[in-house]
């Protein structure tokens, strides 16, 4: 009697032990949320990034023809000057000095010239007159035609003097700002190689251009005329509009690289824009306005044996493979229309559908629907994994992984 008191005993305590598990094990039962979204109607933009240098559209760089030493400035950085204001003087010492050496040397040559004039009047007189030789009268032309290319030698000479005199004062050639200064009073600077530069004149700061290196594997995109938006980071939050003007052949490589310098114009009427700040630049290659789209990560969902167990399927579904669904984003169209694709939609009794949609232009994040779906649809892009125990969400191992969806937080594609 006794062990069969401990029997029922054993076997109770078994029972006891499968119903707890078992009760357990239920209340870890997995469960789902489905992320859907409504298709909306909005434009679909491609761009290409890239970055750049604000410049002044129109730059004069400012320099001497002569030698010299910096007498005078009367301009700084930043200052408004206009065309043919005074910038700096040279010190004039030397070359007015030559300048009057070359005027002395030029009056000595009037002077022979006219004493050679009346020597050759005198001999042309006597060679009439057979009083002397050709020879003679040869000799006194020769020496007065020599005497006015003296004349026009050295006049030329005191031409060139008094132009390099004149170079002493730098002026302005443009109207505009002052952007950089490299001289000071004082200071030599020496024009017997390369022209020095004294000073860099913008013309217009209203008016600026972004210089920026376009990627080879973009610049096919990449047309003149196009819009552009870009930011610096002195104004994050601000968005400048500008348009492309000009895509230069020449190209530029660095680290192997292959790059072309593309010009952007813009306005800077409030010169928020300065020279020299770095343009975070996107370019926009294509805009398809007013078209239905939905998140383009939605063709990629499939129903697999989780949703299978948690929702109705109203249409027939093949197996996915995990290895066909391995969190990579779908490559985008470029603009070429598919013929179909397929999409799920949860209806109104919480069951799925699947619908055939034909696609149009699409872009990393949206795709166009040309026809298949209505506005009121809830299209399925993902979904997340919950356990009633712990109320965790675990994502499924057969989608592409991503944040967002319908509702904040929620798991599912990458988008």
């Amino acid at each position: 009697m006794k062990n069969k008191k401990w029997l029922l005993g054993g076997i109770l305590f078994l029972l006891l032990g499968i119903g707890f598990w078992y009760y357990f094990k239920k209340s870890e039962a997995v469960k789902i949320q489905l992320n859907t979204v409504k298709p909306i109607i909005g434009d679909i933009t491609e761009t290409i990034t890239a970055t750049g240098t604000i410049q002044p559209v129109d730059t004069v760089a400012v320099g001497t023809q002569v030698s010299g030493t910096i007498n005078k400035i009367y301009v700084d950085f930043n200052s408004q000057v206009k065309k043919g204001q005074l910038l700096a003087t040279l010190d004039p010492s030397l070359l007015r000095d030559q300048s009057l050496q070359i005027a002395g040397t030029l009056a000595s040559a009037k002077s022979n010239l006219v004493f050679n004039q009346t020597a050759y009047n005198r001999q042309a007189a006597l060679y009439k007159v057979g009083a002397i030789s050709k020879a003679d009268f040869q000799s006194a032309l020769n020496q007065y035609n020599a005497a006015k290319a003296q004349i026009s030698a050295i006049t030329a000479q005191l031409s060139a003097a008094n132009t390099n005199l004149s170079y002493t004062k730098i002026y302005s050639p443009i109207d505009g700002t002052i952007l950089s200064r490299n001289v000071s009073e004082g200071q030599t600077v020496a024009a017997s190689f390369s022209t020095p530069t004294l000073f860099s004149i913008a013309k217009d700061l209203t008016k600026m251009q972004v210089r920026a290196s376009i990627d080879e594997a973009d610049i096919g995109n990449v047309k003149t005329g196009q819009n552009v938006t870009f930011t610096v980071d002195a104004f994050p939050d601000l968005n400048f509009k500008g348009k492309i003007v000009e895509i230069r052949l020449h190209p530029t490589v660095s680290a192997n690289v292959v790059n072309y310098i593309t010009i952007i114009n813009t306005e800077n009427s409030e010169l928020k824009l300065k020279p020299g700040m770095t343009a975070n630049i996107s370019v926009i290659t294509s805009d398809v306005p007013k078209i239905m789209k939905i998140p383009v990560q939605a063709i990629t969902f499939k129903p697999d044996s989780l949703v299978a167990k948690n929702y109705k399927i109203n249409t027939p579904y093949p197996s996915v493979k995990k290895k066909q669904w391995n969190g990579q984003k779908p490559a985008a169209n470029k603009n070429k229309p598919k013929e179909e694709a397929t999409v799920w939609v949860l209806a109104a009794d919480q069951s799925l559908t699947m619908k055939k949609i034909k696609t149009g232009t699409s872009n990393d994040t949206d795709l166009q629907v040309i026809s298949g779906l209505s506005l009121n649809d809830n299209v399925i892009t993902g979904y997340k994994t919950l356990t009633k125990k712990s109320g965790s969400a675990a994502k499924s191992p057969f989608l592409p992984q991503r944040s967002g969806g319908n509702r904040p937080g929620s798991g599912g594609g990458p988008r």
